[in-house]
């Protein structure tokens, strides 16, 4: 099957009742582990890869790739740029056929916030793609950028800054956290305040360490979308660890390349299937 555009997914998510993963790649083996996996558990969800992670490749080698490890897959599956941070990788990503866009300029000033998103999401609707926004910011670390200290989505400022950034989806800062170091503390009355006020569905980043149990709540609250990349990450990573562990001398890539496939798509079928438990 093609990549999905990501205003379909949503709208399949929305009619089937599935809150979609959104899994982060790095290289090759990662991209087709997670569309294994989504292929195994026969749920919908994204391939994404931020912009950081884009400098061991390019936009146009993430997107080939995707779409060879989605050609003979019937899931629907969408291509999405997790954490953009310049308009020229969302220019990149669009040329190289992602099917959808997220930008982050939450640590900007508000007002600045709202000026760059409404640049990005004018841009991505002129090629009909849709645009996640970002409204308060995340403790944690992704990718190398560390985050101190987190600021929670003022309910608000969230009408405002849906209809005046024009963003299609919005990632929002309750409690969760980037990375396994630190433990997520999510405010569900938080979640529902802001989704009796937003007129867009609700992403939540730092979806590894939340409890199952919480998301299944948070699903009655507009949330639509979850992303996923330590526990994939972690389960590719210990892969080569425990071979080297095993042997300091083991040098079969081939091998261990395979098997970290096998198991990052366990883990992504894993995810999926149990935050789309009911």
């Amino acid at each position: 099957m093609k990549l999905i555009n990501g205003f379909e997914l949503m709208s399949f998510a929305k009619e089937h009742g599935y809150i979609l993963p959104a899994f982060n790649t790095t290289n090759m083996e990662m991209t087709y582990a997670i569309a294994r996996g989504l292929r195994d558990a026969n749920m919908p969800g994204y391939i994404q890869i931020t912009s950081n992670n884009l400098c061991l490749s390019t936009p146009s080698i993430i997107a080939e790739i995707t779409r060879d490890a989605v050609k003979k897959i019937e899931t629907p599956i969408g291509l999405h740029l997790d954490h953009g941070k310049s308009f020229e990788d969302v220019k990149a990503c669009i040329d190289a056929g992602f099917t959808s866009i997220m930008v982050d300029y939450s640590q900007l000033p508000y007002e600045e916030n709202i000026k760059m998103t409404r640049m990005v999401a004018d841009y991505c609707h002129s090629f009909g793609l849709p645009l996640e926004a970002e409204l308060g910011a995340l403790q944690g670390k992704e990718d190398y950028v560390v985050a101190e200290g987190g600021s929670k989505t003022d309910p608000d400022m969230v009408l405002d800054f849906i209809q005046r950034s024009s963003c299609d989806a919005l990632a929002v800062s309750i409690g969760n956290v980037h990375g396994l170091c630190l433990e997520p503390d999510i405010d569900m009355p938080l979640l529902k305040r802001i989704s009796e006020v937003a007129t867009v569905p609700l992403v939540l980043h730092g979806g590894s360490g939340i409890p199952y149990d919480v998301i299944w709540e948070a699903r009655n609250y507009s949330l639509i979308k979850i992303n996923y990349a330590s526990d994939l990450r972690h389960a590719f990573i210990k892969t080569f660890g425990e071979a080297y562990k095993k042997d300091p001398k083991s040098h079969d890539i081939i091998s261990l390349s395979k098997k970290s496939i096998t198991n990052v798509a366990e883990k992504a079928k894993e995810l999926v299937i149990a935050i789309n438990r009911r």
